[in-house]
């Protein structure tokens, strides 16, 4: 640029007289003394240092009087700005920690700063060609200096907070000022070439972003036609200058180092994009066809390849300017861009067809519009194409390889994304494939014209988006296929679909197809002649076969048919063998969806199993029983905070041993195993193996125990009602479960248990038969320590009166071995014992709860975790007395008609009184503790 002399008389400088403000007095000293103050300083008169305003006036002088210093002052008076920007900051931090509106220590220069802003504005607005490129390049760039040094200052916005970020700069004066100058600059350069003003721009938001975006955000809402144009502009030219070859726009990165002010054009445009789109996309469509004009430079030549840069460096940018473009690609221009790219080499012309293919995969909107575009470009002639219309050869060969990548690329994206796991980030989404989910019905019919090549680019596309976008693309591809065919060959199309979708998606049409069919059974419809009531009619006469889909091996199939089942009516009269078959099965499928924690699963069996309980009473008696053995199954019983089934190691290792059953008889034909005698063994291990191995941890977490459990046992309640799924609670004077389903779970109970019991073993012998029976009552405890569920099954059978009789083998055995254990124990206290603690605890409440003792009774676990064992070994035994004189028999039970359920009269029966000798004398000696707790165990 021209020097300022050069261009335009300066104003004439003040002589050798100067005065360096009102801080000093008035003196007089050469022109030369006054440059030696301005490097040194120094005070030429006194030798005293010039202070921060003093030096900034001495540097306006030179700046007024010596242009050749132009480059040293401006650089000088950047510590000035610096310096308020400081004090500025200090302030506002000060003003925070409340110290009030007390001034942080500096001195004031806003006189300077307003004295600079002047100085400078009267440069620029006498000669802006050679002033306003250099002072719009220092200011810029020393705006980017102080927002970058001061970004991490206390009381400084983050980057992203750009509102608040541009209201703290814009509040101090300094930097205020600064835009204000910049303004000027940009403003009168605009009519003849503010592109040295943007260079600058472009520049320091290389440098200096994302603290710099403020100032982008601000220019450009002042000037945002100016600064879109000429930004693209000043990045072209730069585009030009670095020559970065087409293979760089597939890596963003790497051309963003060999173009550094790429990045910059992108991030500008992006601030801009929310309020200015419109002038973005013109300017954009603009460039491009201007580029593809009959005068041929070097830019011209290069736009086309830097606007594709841009929309793979920048979504927004593609988005904004696909659909139009898409909207200009006419045949004339079409023909024009095959002039332009002709003479271009064969591999500069693969890298630019495998980035608009890149491009189209990463478009979202008007995706439906680029294909069809793609498509129709690609169809070869017809004979009745309209003049003028058609395309060149080359243009359809070279949609035609577009359209064969883009399927190759979706494919790949498609296949590759694989199914994330918890740890995992989530598959990558395919923008095009995702826009394209709305147009399935459109991509169908197109499909089905069977028009030369265009249904197989289609149909293939079907498929990629079926699999993306499973099981909904693919059912709605499907259902579209099936009803909109009319002849075989259409109808072959939905064929070979699912063809293609079977090798990777098991069992497609069966979900979904019962999930559809339960959606529309569960339909309202008015009168008997709507279609879920026909279909329901239809699917009840098909509940054996719907059955036998609890079973698939597809989980998904086999929750469809579980909601199917559960909605479809039943018939009035159904098979009892079938019946049975259907109940094992969805059992079966209960226990799985248990297992693999699927919530919608375990509604659906629920509802199913407790629909099926209210057709009869035998089949609420089979639910019951299915259900109960199979929670007890050792395979099952993990779920419920049991032990895990054993490890099928053990047999294993019997393989190739040579045993002789002869030699075993022989051995033990004279040592006949009764149990309960001498000869029961209780084995720790076996002899020359070692002791049994360790059972191994649970791996069920607390919570989804509990959870697990709850589930249970509402599904046990609910069949125990009959069926009456959602019904409310029972009232206060009913009973909770009806007695015969209680009697039921109770039997199972004793048959899985205690096999070798019979039911006719209900009453309750003295307390030396136990001896005949510790190996009967220790298996029965360590069965009740194994699976706690048992305890929570007590108590369900416990809820209908008088079921808990049919236990009474069960409550025998397992309270003699906790007196056994309380009376053996030499603890000071319970507490040492958490479990005996609460299994006796859970024991005694249980047998109150089943009617089996009195309430006063039944209230003493409420203090055992305050006694000592052997008083509570003494409370149990006068528990074992009075199921002894009043055994659980059902025959001591009347029925109430007027409530609805049984009941038992223990005054009529027994004395209460002489049971409760051993717990007052409990009491009475543990008054200082229990003495509170005395008048709950009153008669």
């Amino acid at each position: 640029p021209p020097l300022p002399w050069d261009s335009d008389p300066q104003p004439e400088p003040p002589g050798p007289l100067c005065c360096l403000g009102g801080d000093l007095p008035s003196r007089k000293f050469p022109f030369l003394q006054e440059i030696k103050a301005f490097l040194s300083g120094v005070d030429p008169v006194h030798g005293n240092k010039l202070t921060i305003k003093e030096h900034a006036r001495c540097a306006i002088l030179l700046l007024r009087s010596l242009p050749p210093a132009r480059s040293a002052v401006l650089d000088h008076l950047r510590n000035v700005f610096d310096e308020y920007v400081c004090t500025y900051l200090l302030e506002l931090e000060s003003s925070e920690g409340g110290l009030g509106a007390r001034r942080a220590q500096g001195p004031n220069l806003d006189d300077v700063v307003q004295e600079i802003q002047n100085v400078l504005s009267e440069f620029v607005r006498m000669n802006p060609k050679a002033w306003a490129p250099v002072v719009s390049a220092w200011s810029i760039d020393l705006m980017g200096q102080l927002s970058s040094k001061y970004a991490g200052r206390h009381g400084v916005p983050h980057a992203s907070s750009l509102n608040e970020l541009l209201q703290l700069w814009m509040s101090c004066k300094a930097t205020r000022t600064l835009m204000d100058i910049y303004t000027q600059c940009l403003s009168s350069m605009i009519s003849t070439c503010p592109d040295a003003c943007v260079d600058a721009l472009l520049d320091t938001s290389v440098q200096h972003s994302p603290h710099f975006d403020w100032v982008v955000a601000h220019i450009g809402s002042s000037f945002p036609n100016t600064i879109i144009s000429r930004v693209l502009s000043c990045g072209l030219k730069d585009f030009c200058v670095h020559g970065a070859a087409p293979v760089d726009l597939l890596f963003p990165t790497a051309a963003d180092k060999r173009v550094p002010k790429i990045a910059s054009v992108v991030g500008i445009l992006g601030h801009l994009a929310s309020r200015h789109s419109d002038s973005i996309k013109q300017e954009l469509l603009r460039m491009f066809h201007e580029s593809l004009g009959p005068v041929r430079d070097q830019q011209q030549k290069a736009t086309v390849p830097f606007l594709l840069q841009l929309a793979v460096m920048s979504p927004m940018l593609l988005g904004t300017i696909s659909s139009e473009l898409v909207e200009s690609l006419k045949p004339s221009v079409l023909s024009q861009l095959h002039q332009h790219f002709a003479a271009l080499p064969r591999e500069d012309l693969e890298n630019m067809v495998s980035i608009v293919v890149h491009l189209i995969c990463q478009t979202s909107a008007g995706a439906y519009r680029i294909l069809q575009f793609l498509v129709n470009t690609a169809m070869p002639a017809s004979v009745i194409t309209t003049p003028g219309l058609a395309v060149h050869d080359s243009v359809r060969e070279a949609c035609d390889r577009i359209i064969q990548l883009l399927l190759l690329n979706l494919q790949k994206l498609v296949y590759n994304r694989g199914s994330a796991s918890l740890g995992d980030a989530p598959p990558r989404a395919v923008p095009f494939l995702d826009e394209l989910k709305g147009h399935v019905r459109e991509l169908c019919v197109e499909t089905l014209r069977l028009e030369r090549k265009r249904f197989l680019w289609q149909h293939q596309l079907l498929g990629l988006l079926s699999v993306y976008c499973t099981p909904s693309c693919a059912t709605d591809a499907l259902f579209y296929l099936l009803t909109l065919a009319r002849n075989q060959e259409e109808l072959g199309l939905a064929t070979q679909l699912y063809a293609v979708l079977s090798s990777c998606m098991s069992d497609l049409l069966p979900a979904t197809l019962f999930h559809n069919l339960a959606l529309i059974v569960q339909w309202e419809g008015e009168g008997p002649a709507s279609m879920s009531a026909q279909l329901g009619a239809v699917l009840s006469l098909h509940l054996y076969d719907l059955g036998q889909l609890l079973l698939h091996r597809n989980p998904e199939v086999a929750e469809a048919a579980s909601l199917l089942l559960s909605v479809c009516p039943l018939p009035r009269a159904i098979r009892p063998a079938h019946l049975l078959v259907i109940i094992r099965s969805a059992v079966h499928q209960f226990f799985l969806v248990l297992h693999r924690q699927c919530p919608t699963g375990i509604s659906y069996s629920t509802r199913l199993l407790s629909r099926l309980s209210g057709a009869s009473s035998a089949a609420m008696k089979a639910i019951l029983q299915q259900l109960v053995e199979g929670a007890l199954h050792p395979g099952n019983a993990e779920l419920f905070g049991g032990l895990a089934e054993p490890p099928a190691g053990d047999d294993a290792s019997l393989e190739g041993t040579r045993i002789s059953l002869l030699d075993i008889n022989r051995r033990f034909t004279t040592a006949v195993n009764f149990s309960g005698s001498v000869w029961s063994v209780f084995h720790a291990g076996v002899i020359g193996r070692g002791l049994k191995p360790p059972q191994p941890a649970r791996r069920q977490e607390p919570e989804e125990i509990v959870h697990n459990v709850q589930n249970f046992l509402s599904l046990l309640l609910r069949c125990c009602r009959g069926g009456r799924y959602g019904a409310p609670e029972p009232l206060a004077h009913t009973a909770a479960v009806n007695p015969e389903a209680a009697k039921a779970v109770a039997v199972v109970l004793v048959e899985n248990i205690c096999p070798d019991v019979t039911n006719s073993e209900l009453g309750w012998p003295p307390e030396e038969h136990t001896r005949s029976t510790v190996e009967r009552d220790i298996q029965i405890c360590r069965r009740f320590r194994d699976n706690p569920l048992l305890f929570q099954l007590l108590r369900l059978v416990a809820a209908g009166p008088p079921a808990l009789c049919y236990c009474s083998v069960l409550l025998r055995g397992l309270l003699a071995t906790l007196m056994a254990h309380w009376e053996a124990s030499r603890h000071s206290d319970t507490t040492s014992s958490p479990w005996h603690l609460h299994a006796s605890c859970a024991l005694v409440a249980c047998m109150a709860e089943g009617s089996l003792l009195p309430p006063v009774l039944g209230n003493m676990h409420e203090i055992f975790h305050q006694l000592a064992p052997f008083e509570v070994h003494l409370l149990l035994l006068s528990v074992w007395d009075c199921m002894r004189d009043n055994s659980p028999l059902p025959q001591k039970f009347t029925f109430q008609a007027d409530k609805g359920l049984f009941f038992r009269d223990f005054s009529r029966d027994c004395d209460v009184g002489k049971y409760l000798c051993v717990l007052h004398s409990v009491l009475h000696k543990n008054i200082d503790r229990l003495g509170l707790l005395s008048g709950r165990f009153q008669t």
